[in-house]
């Protein structure tokens, strides 16, 4: 079910807000897509990522990505609570199979909030994303 930004809690807005100002700063020279994240922790601290592609594909970066491993580099035991990804596509996209899997290795129950520019957006949790992921559990002996 999609819903309007204007009628969200405050702090999905602040997410909202975040990712799409980041967003702007994608470096998408290929697709012409741009994509913009932001992550909340279990600490209340956020982190911004936007996509930045190369010409070798396989160099991409997803904004998700990119959002996580500036929060990995910049905070300790990275537990993240919220995602918000904006992007211009409607209705709005889901994160990529390689961003989802990224994910879980920071907290199954993340809710995740997919969201077009004019604010059109749908809410997830990860394990409905990603239901039955491979996690750090699986490889505990």
């Amino acid at each position: 079910m999609t819903m309007d930004i204007s009628s969200a809690p405050l702090a999905i807005k602040d997410l909202f807000k975040a990712a799409l100002l980041v967003r702007e700063k994608a470096h998408s020279p290929y697709s012409g897509f741009k994509v913009g994240a932001a992550i909340r922790t279990a600490q209340g601290q956020t982190f911004t990522g936007c996509n930045v592609e190369n010409s070798s594909y396989g160099g991409s970066n997803c904004a998700e990505r990119v959002a996580i491993q500036k929060a990995v580099s910049e905070t300790e035991n990275l537990e993240i609570v919220e995602i918000m990804v904006v992007t211009d596509a409607n209705p709005p996209w889901p994160p990529c199979g390689l961003c989802r899997q990224v994910m879980v290795e920071f907290g199954t129950q993340i809710k995740i909030y997919c969201s077009s520019t004019q604010g059109a957006y749908a809410e997830y949790t990860l394990n409905e994303l990603l239901p039955n992921a491979f996690t750090p559990s699986n490889l505990k002996k």
